[in-house]
């Protein structure tokens, strides 16, 4: 989850907060992809999620990584993250290690800069006994197992997700994701990209499921990540049926947010309580939180950060229906939706594919792929086909870019001739050759 913002000074007009949003507008040779991946830390020796402090930690970890020319960043007197040459390294609230991109040309960019950050970290992991899975859910540990990292705003968010919903906890500490950030030239194509995105979500939670197991047991599901984002609060999660909606733009999206209750207020290097208070009141110096103060474009950028649609509009788009999984999946991530947003062609042809679909069958789509995958089904439509349609073009999208990006969704191209996921693969060795000893899983999802 993100660090705190860096948005601006106060708010002086309503106008600013879609105008923040439309300063990201680029021209396309200023477009860049951005990946963040999330990975579980273990001790290798007792199968252990990783703690935050002690001789084999998180902690240890941050310090040995700082040979690598990364600097801390604290929270009090704690280390929560490092930063490095427009990449940062953060902690999600169960300890989940999480690389944030520096914003690249391109998806070979990409995947050397993961390359890279998975040699240094298993430079310091390795003699220490840590290893990572990637996978979209915690396959064994409990919640009572999960460490909980030092930041004010985690604290916060424990608290009232166990008020709005009933996976929002299980989110927080137990699951992994993969997602993507891009960029758009304009409003009118930031509508677009967000429209195809919302839509082909679901194909994404299909092809890169990897988590059929929670609490030492299968779940019914092959991303059982997926399924808990439908259980966590319905105010800040979901679709966004409004955004397909005639004359939907900046202001639209604005407009949703403010009405998503705040977490947070950001002041001093400390997390003010302002749970389940409105942005609005903010605006108008009536929070209860911060009577008579009226926010900053940081608080605004800070706001932002707490909606967690499929895909969420800041300066860029962030593609966010994905479960993490193995090296080559983290780098198809990317390669499947540069290819269908930064290629005109691609896009339109995106578009012309699921525009007719309505908001139940969207909906429909996004249960059913947490649910079956690529075997998934709503009404007369199977996500199989709409899949091979979207890595189609996105495979002409990449090829028409000319960098050799295309051989990344080799993953997806087996996933979709197999008709099997990470998850069906996983599932496959569990009733097989593991005969049901769930603990082979730590070594089947190394990192």
């Amino acid at each position: 989850m993100s660090i705190p913002q860096s948005g601006g000074g106060p708010i002086e007009d309503f106008a600013q907060l879609a105008q923040m949003m439309d300063s990201g507008c680029k021209p396309k040779s200023d477009w860049r992809l951005g990946t963040e991946h999330e990975k579980f830390g273990y001790l290798k020796d007792t199968l252990a999620p990783l703690p935050y402090a002690g001789e084999r930690s998180i902690s240890a970890l941050f310090i040995g990584l700082e040979r690598f020319g990364w600097a801390p960043v604290r929270e009090g007197e704690n280390t929560i993250g490092m930063t490095r040459a427009g990449a940062n390294i953060s902690l999600e609230p169960g300890g989940q290690f999480e690389l944030s991109g520096a914003p690249l040309v391109s998806v070979g960019d990409q995947a050397a800069e993961l390359q890279n950050h998975l040699d240094e970290v298993r430079a310091i992991a390795d003699p220490l006994g840590i290893g990572f899975m990637g996978i979209g859910a915690a396959p064994i540990w409990r919640h009572d197992d999960m460490p909980v990292m030092p930041k004010g705003r985690y604290r916060l968010m424990t608290d009232y997700m166990g008020r709005v919903g009933t996976h929002g906890t299980q989110m927080m500490y137990r699951t992994c994701t993969v997602q993507v950030n891009l960029d758009y030239s304009s409003e009118a194509d930031m509508v677009k990209k967000l429209r195809v995105a919302l839509a082909l979500q679901p194909v994404a939670t299909a092809l890169f499921a990897s988590s059929p197991f929670f609490d030492g047991a299968l779940n019914g599901h092959k991303s059982w990540r997926s399924r808990i984002w439908r259980g966590l609060d319905n105010s800040r999660t979901g679709m966004l049926p409004f955004a397909f909606e005639d004359g939907f733009g900046f202001q639209s999206y604005v407009n949703w947010v403010l009405d998503v209750p705040m977490y947070f207020v950001y002041r001093n290097g400390k997390y003010i309580n302002a749970l389940g208070q409105s942005f609005r009141d903010f605006l108008g110096g009536k929070l209860p939180a911060l009577p008579g103060e009226k926010p900053t474009l940081s608080d605004w950028a800070d706001h932002l950060t707490t909606v967690f649609p499929e895909a969420r509009v800041k300066k860029y788009i962030e593609m966010r229906g994905a479960d993490c999984g193995n090296q080559a999946h983290i780098n198809a991530l990317p390669a499947f939706w540069v290819g269908l947003m930064y290629d005109q062609t691609a896009l339109d042809a995106a578009w012309d594919l699921v525009k007719g679909l309505d908001t139940e069958t969207r909906e429909g789509l996004r249960v059913a792929a947490s649910q079956q995958g690529l075997h998934a089904q709503t009404g007369d439509i199977n996500l199989i086909d709409l899949a091979r349609a979207a890595v189609g073009l996105s495979h002409a999208g990449l090829a028409a870019r000319g960098m050799g990006e295309e051989a990344y969704l080799a993953p997806l191209v087996q996933n979709l001739a197999q008709v099997s996921t990470q998850a069906d693969r996983l599932l496959g060795l569990y009733q097989g050759a593991w005969a049901g000893d769930l603990t082979k899983v730590y070594g089947a999802t190394s990192l």
